[in-house]
């Protein structure tokens, strides 16, 4: 099974769960869906009726909690650890991986520095354990490890859920690329145009040099034929007729 798969048949499955789920009772269900080592979006659960419902009640940090893994990072986390729930060490992992998306969606060269200092490692040796164990074996990133130049270049990231207001960004972007794509199309359509008129014109061309070359090759025969059809004269010729010249 593919992980778009995966993830869709994952989403469905704590979708279902948060439906039959009110208050405090979603807390098992948002460590769970935060610790499931295969899932990685959760605005479909953030959608739930029951679980927007959390918002302003004694159980909002399970809000709290799940908009965290949907938008923001480890970073994010450390800064307001104080009013969210301690993390298990399998939702730290899933928040890590997390943290390696977001970063290469702004930027497909991540220095090995930037790493260690968003994700809390200590030397080279854990953090390219880290991308090679916990994010390229998992699907999310695919890229190359480039210990001379110190950095993870990215080839492949999964995306993450949009954030609010990204959305609007994000059909901006997509129209400006449509309207390139136009654009560039058009120009193509031009210069296919173009190298067909020029075809024709080289076909003209060629064209005329060859019925040049016919006509010069079929005057040069007929000078030739008219040539070897004229008499000649023998040595012996020329004596008689100067003889019948002379009498």
């Amino acid at each position: 099974m593919d992980i778009e798969q995966k993830q869709a048949d994952l989403i469905e499955h704590f979708v279902k769960r948060a439906s039959a789920l009110q208050g405090s009772a979603l807390g098992a269900l948002v460590a769970d869906a935060t610790s499931h080592p295969s899932l990685f979006a959760f605005s479909e659960i953030l959608a739930v009726p029951s679980v927007l419902q959390l918002e302003g009640t004694d159980s909002s940090v399970y809000l709290d909690v799940l908009r965290l893994f949907a938008h923001g990072t480890w970073s994010d986390y450390k800064r307001n650890a104080d009013r969210l729930l301690q993390l298990v060490p399998e939702q730290v992992l899933k928040l890590k991986q997390l943290t390696v998306l977001t970063l290469a969606e702004t930027n497909k060269v991540l220095p090995y520095d930037q790493l260690m200092q968003e994700l809390d490692v200590t030397n080279v040796r854990e953090l390219e354990d880290f991308l090679i164990n916990e994010c390229m074996y998992a699907g999310i990133v695919r890229g190359k490890l480039d210990q001379l130049r110190r950095c993870f270049e990215v080839q492949f990231a999964a995306g993450r859920d949009l954030r609010p207001g990204q959305l609007g960004g994000m059909i901006q972007t997509l129209s400006s690329w449509l309207a390139t794509s136009d654009n560039l199309l058009v120009s193509i359509q031009e210069k296919i145009k173009w190298a067909d008129s020029m075809s024709e014109l080289d076909k003209k061309h060629r064209k005329e040099v060859e019925d040049r070359v016919e006509e010069v090759k079929k005057s040069l025969s007929l000078k030739k034929l008219h040539t070897v059809s004229r008499p000649t004269l023998t040595s012996e010729g020329m004596r008689r007729s100067t003889l019948n010249l002379v009498e």
